[in-house]
């Protein structure tokens, strides 16, 4: 074998080598987009839209395995503040296996719960600059409430998807990452019924010449304010309200 001959099969290697590096896989799409749309909220009762369309929840489900989600040692992790006697931000959205910390912000003692639906626990109490944690591992909304303060409610929405958005006040939303193929949209709003949320599911095909999402329109459920209880299920103590803490 001469020289040139080990030169061509070199070569022939090296593009070889090159060529399948450079193929895509079955187990990744490398052509993602950032898709959007619009959704609108009517209110219940004289159906006219309501100018504030924001905190619609808009996820998009693989059908064909395109992206399914990843197992939970490889989720990040998100983070839920208590702040100003506030939950911050009020509404998240995870996916399902997801871990929440709750770090406490404010000067004073806080203690989370949810009993109700979705994931149940009971933080305790636990004081200023101290942190917790909770894994959501059951699909569907969790309400929190902190049980020191009532005017603190806040909702954790796990669910079975890494492909989600959340409405601004115009109701636009954007969802990044998604590769073609065929999805099931899903669509969530707390004051809204659970059959009319379901009625909103549909197939949709994100193509290169499709990345526009169809329009949603979310019917607002007619609700008067309800007072919650604590974790004890019992009126909060009106003497602890007037403390400052």
């Amino acid at each position: 074998m001469n020289v040139r001959q080990v030169i061509a099969i070199a070569f022939a290697m090296i593009g070889t080598a090159a060529f399948l590096a450079a193929r895509p896989t079955n187990d990744a799409n490398p052509y993602t987009f950032a898709v959007s749309g619009e959704a609108g909220l009517i209110a219940a009762g004289s159906g006219a839209p309501v100018k504030d369309a924001s905190r619609i929840v808009v996820w998009l489900s693989p059908m064909n395995a395109v992206r399914p989600v990843r197992g939970t040692t490889e989720r990040a992790r998100y983070r839920l503040l208590q702040h100003n006697k506030r939950f911050e931000p009020g509404l998240l959205v995870v996916p399902v296996g997801s871990v929440v910390d709750f770090p406490n912000a404010d000067p004073w003692f806080h203690n989370v719960f949810s009993l109700y639906r979705g994931k149940r626990f009971d933080l305790g109490l636990y004081q200023a600059g101290a942190q917790k944690s909770v894994r959501f591992d059951r699909i569907g909304p969790s309400y929190l409430f902190c049980n020191i303060h009532p005017e603190m409610t806040g909702v954790v929405l796990a669910i079975d998807s890494e492909l989600f958005a959340i409405t601004d006040k115009s109701g636009r939303y954007w969802i990044a990452g998604v590769a073609p193929g065929k999805y099931i949209l899903h669509v969530w709003y707390e004051n809204a019924a659970p059959e009319s949320l379901q009625a909103l599911q549909r197939q949709v095909a994100i193509q290169n010449d499709n990345q526009t999402l169809p329009g949603i329109s979310v019917k607002a459920a007619k609700q008067a304010p309800a007072e919650h209880k604590n974790k004890y299920g019992q009126d909060y103590d009106p003497e602890i309200l007037k403390t400052d803490y």
